[in-house]
C-alpha cells in the first residue's frame, strides 16, 4: 500500500473555515477525493482537526474516543447561540465570585451529566438538523443528553473582565457551548463561549498538528503522513506470519489462530475477554492489514481489510 495515501494528517485548523474546507485543501494537495475528517469544528473553533487520507477514512470509528478543549467562557451575555458570535437575547452584570465558589460550581458539571445541545447545532431533531429548524424561527426544545466531562479545571478567572478560563476533557458530544450556557444561568448573569480550543482529539495532540498546508501546484510538497498503525496503539495486535495466510485475510477469510500462522501480540487477549473488541492486524513488517474481533471459535473474523482480494 502507498504510505504516502494511506495515513492521518494532522491539521491546526484556523479560525474563520469549516473543517470541510481543510478537507478540501488536502484533497486538492494529495490529488484524491478520498480524504476524510473526524471531529467537526465550528468556524470559529481553532485547533485539533485530524484528516484521514487515502483508506485510512475506514478508521475513523476505530480511534479512540474524548478530547480535550481550552475555551474561555463570557460572563454576562447570553446569545441564541450559545456564543459570542450569536444575537444577545440577555446581557447582566456578573456577580462578585471567588475562586473557591467557582470550583466547588464547577463541580456541578464534572463526570456523567445530562447537557441540552443548543438549538444551532448539527443534532437532529424530527428528521432535520436543529440548527435549520431554529435559523427558520422554529419553537422547539432538544432533549437533554448523556455526556461526560472527564476533567473540567480551572485556569484562570478574571473578575474584571469576567472571563472564566477552562481545560476540559469530555466525551464525543460534548458541548462546550452548552457547558458556557449552563454555568451563566447557575450565576444568574448569563454566559457564552468566547474561545475555543482544541488541543486533543482521538487520539491526536496538537504537538503533531501542522498548518494547514497551502494549495502549489507549481511546486507541490505533500506534507508526511502519520502511519496508521501508530494511531491504533490502544488496540491489541494480531501478527500474519505469513503469505499465504496474509493472503486468506486479504480475500476475507476467518483467520484461526491455532494454525501457527499467525500470533496474538498482547498476550492477555482472549476470545472470552475481548469478543467483539477490535484487533489490528499486522503483517511481520507491522504494517496495518486490516482491522478484526474475535468470534467464539478462537478465529478472528475480519472488519476493515486493506488491499483486498476480490
Amino acid at each position: 500500500m502507498n504510505n504516502n495515501h494511506f495515513g492521518f494528517l494532522i491539521v491546526d485548523k484556523p479560525e474563520g473555515i469549516t473543517s470541510h474546507d481543510c478537507v478540501n485543501v488536502i484533497r486538492k494537495i494529495f490529488n484524491t477525493r478520498r480524504v476524510g475528517h473526524g471531529g467537526t469544528l465550528d468556524p470559529a473553533v481553532t485547533g485539533v482537526l485530524p484528516i484521514a487520507v487515502g483508506s485510512a477514512t475506514r478508521l475513523f470509528k476505530y480511534l479512540p474516543s474524548g478530547k480535550t478543549y481550552q475555551a474561555i467562557i463570557q460572563l454576562g451575555k447570553q446569545t441564541f447561540t450559545d456564543d459570542i458570535h450569536g444575537e444577545v437575547i440577555l446581557e447582566k452584570e456578573w456577580p462578585q465570585i471567588k475562586d473557591i465558589f467557582l470550583e466547588k460550581l464547577l463541580e456541578n458539571f464534572r463526570g456523567n451529566i445530562q447537557q441540552k445541545p443548543p438549538l444551532i447545532s448539527s443534532v437532529h431533531y424530527k428528521g432535520e438538523r436543529a440548527y435549520k429548524k431554529a435559523r427558520k424561527g422554529e419553537n422547539f426544545e432538544l432533549p437533554e443528553r448523556n455526556v461526560s466531562i472527564h476533567k473540567l479545571q480551572l485556569l484562570n478567572w478574571d473578575q474584571t473582565s469576567g472571563q472564566i478560563s477552562l481545560n476540559i476533557h469530555c466525551s464525543t458530544g460534548t458541548y462546550i457551548r452548552s457547558l458556557a450556557r449552563d454555568l451563566g444561568e447557575m450565576l444568574e448573569c448569563g454566559g457564552c463561549l468566547l474561545r475555543l480550543r482544541r488541543t486533543e482529539s482521538q487520539g491526536f495532540h496538537e504537538k503533531q498538528s501542522i498548518l494547514l498546508p497551502k494549495v502549489n501546484k507549481d511546486l507541490p510538497t505533500v506534507p508526511k503522513l502519520i502511519n496508521p498503525i501508530n494511531a491504533l496503539n490502544h488496540l491489541k495486535k494480531m501478527e500474519l506470519l505469513t503469505k499465504e495466510i496474509i493472503q486468506s485475510w486479504r480475500m476475507g477469510q476467518e483467520i484461526n489462530i491455532c494454525t501457527g500462522s499467525s500470533t496474538l501480540l498482547s498476550e492477555s487477549m482472549t476470545p472470552q475477554s475481548d469478543l467483539l473488541k477490535p484487533i489490528a492486524v499486522v503483517n511481520s513488517n507491522n504494517e496495518l492489514e486490516g482491522i478484526g474481533s474475535w468470534t467464539k471459535e478462537n478465529s478472528i473474523k475480519p472488519k476493515v481489510v486493506f488491499n483486498a482480494i476480490s
